[in-house]
C-alpha cells in the first residue's frame, strides 16, 4: 500500500517537473519603436514588465492585484474584549470585520448584536466602524459612542501595556 503511494507521488511529482520545463522559451524578437504609453510599461532597467505568467508556479504566487488591509492589533483585541459577551458569528482579519449574534450584557435585560469595521492600521477613532442593534431595531447613537468609547478606552489600555514591556 505504501509502495503504490509513493510511486503515485513520484508519478505526481515527475509530471509537474515534466510540465514546468515546458516553458515558452524563444528568441527575443526585434522590436519597433514605443509609443509613450509602452514606455510607462517598463522597469526602471528600460525592460518590459513581465505581466503574463510564464510557468504555473507564477500562477500560485502573490498577485499584484491583491489588496491586504492593515487592521490594528489593539482596536481588534479591545473590540473582543468589550463585546466579549456577545457570541462571535463571523471574523475576519483581513477586511477588519467582527460580526456577533445577539447576547445580553451583564445585569442588562435587553439582547445586543454588532458589527464592528476597523479600516485602518491607526490606533484612531476613525479606524472604528461599530454598528450596534437590538433585536427592535439599531440603537441610539448615544449607545454606539458610549461602547466606541470603551472600545478605545481598552485599545489604549492594551497599547499602554504593551509599552511598558
Amino acid at each position: 500500500m505504501k509502495l503504490q503511494t509513493a510511486h503515485r507521488v513520484t508519478w505526481v511529482v515527475s509530471i509537474c517537473l515534466a510540465l514546468t520545463a515546458c516553458g515558452n522559451r524563444q528568441a527575443p524578437r526585434e522590436s519597433p519603436p514605443l509609443s509613450s504609453f509602452e514606455s510607462n510599461n517598463r522597469d526602471t532597467a528600460g525592460f518590459a514588465k513581465d505581466t503574463d505568467p510564464s510557468s504555473i508556479w507564477d500562477v500560485f504566487g502573490p498577485s499584484e492585484t491583491d489588496q491586504i488591509v492593515n487592521v490594528n492589533r489593539y482596536l481588534w483585541a479591545a473590540s473582543l474584549d468589550v463585546l466579549s459577551f456577545l457570541p462571535v458569528t463571523s471574523v475576519d482579519p483581513f477586511t477588519g470585520v467582527i460580526i456577533t449574534g445577539y447576547g445580553t450584557p451583564p445585569g442588562g435585560g435587553r439582547s445586543y448584536r454588532a458589527t464592528v469595521h476597523i479600516s485602518d492600521p491607526a490606533l484612531d477613532a476613525r479606524s472604528l466602524n461599530l454598528a450596534l442593534q437590538t433585536q427592535g431595531g439599531p440603537v441610539s447613537a448615544a449607545t454606539t459612542r458610549a461602547v466606541e468609547d470603551a472600545i478605545l478606552s481598552r485599545a489604549r489600555q492594551l497599547r499602554v501595556q504593551d509599552s511598558r514591556i
